[in-house]
């Protein structure tokens, strides 16, 4: 069976944390998706086009590394792409507390047919979050140092 993985998320935009979590979990899978989930729900700062643009330039060196998009549940693409396996980075507690029930759902909902594979983000990144780097982008900052240098506006 093929050790397929989906890194599902925003990527509004991505990070140096994402990048990360890429980084040290493609040794360890034959294949993964970073897949951007649309939320109705969500207002994006970027567009999908564009954030699919900045994710496909930064994994381009990890030749198992993909990028996708996806609507509805995450257990769900997960099936349909055949992928058993979910990524998940943890920066804190209370990440930690977030990501522990919604892996616990999506293992009940996907009858344990799905496992969360959690990555803990390295310490030098862990506080970076996308919210984070949109509000610096917003007002100007330099927010280049927490993307990768793919992401330009």
């Amino acid at each position: 069976m093929e050790r397929i993985a989906v890194f599902p998320g925003s990527f509004d935009p991505i990070t140096l944390g994402h990048f990360d979590i890429i980084e040290r979990a493609a040794p360890l899978f034959d294949k993964i998706i970073v897949a951007i989930g649309n939320n109705s729900n969500k207002k994006y700062m970027f567009p999908l086009e564009k954030r699919m643009e900045w994710i496909r330039a930064t994994i381009k060196k990890f030749p198992n590394v993909e990028a996708d998009s996806f609507e509805g549940l995450t257990i769900n693409y997960c099936a349909e792409i055949k992928a058993p396996y979910i990524i998940r980075g943890l920066r804190n507690p209370a990440d930690f507390e977030f990501e522990k029930a919604i892996a616990h759902t999506n293992r009940t909902l996907s009858k344990k047919s799905i496992e969360t594979v959690f990555f803990l983000t390295s310490s030098g990144k862990s506080f970076i979050s996308s919210s984070m780097v949109r509000e610096i982008m917003m007002y100007k900052g330099d927010y280049k140092v927490l993307v990768p240098n793919t992401v330009k506006i």
